[in-house]
């Protein structure tokens, strides 16, 4: 028998092959379950200060179309900081925490980049 690691669409899974001898084919095992995935990286923090200590970033290239924040505003996780059209979709990006607004870094009609900081939280 041998052990391999298989990565498909992201997911790792772990299988046995029996080695054969004959020509027939083996019986089928049952489907290995895949590897817990790892968590997805929280937003990288920022030094302290008028910035903000929690980044949120926009998740693929698009247009602001509108920024439903302000600075200074409380928020709870999962409020609405700004609409993000990409692909002819309206995409919310929310807060991923509860804390204050520190600064909103985009304006409505504004093209950003995947990555690019639309809103910073303490």
């Amino acid at each position: 028998m041998k052990n391999y690691t298989i990565t498909v669409n992201g997911n790792v899974y772990e299988v046995t092959v029996e080695e054969g001898t004959t020509g027939a084919a083996p019986a089928a095992a049952p489907a290995a379950a895949p590897k817990a995935a790892p968590a997805a990286p929280k937003a990288a923090p920022k030094a302290a200060g008028a910035a903000g200590s929690v980044t949120v970033a926009a998740p693929m290239r698009g247009k602001i179309l509108a920024v439903k924040a302000a600075a200074g505003q409380a928020v709870k996780k999962g409020d609405v900081l700004a609409v993000l059209e990409a692909m002819k979709m309206e995409n919310d990006i929310v807060a991923p925490q509860d804390g204050t607004v520190a600064s909103v870094n985009v304006a409505a009609g504004e093209t950003v980049e995947t990555g690019a900081t639309i809103a910073t939280l303490n």
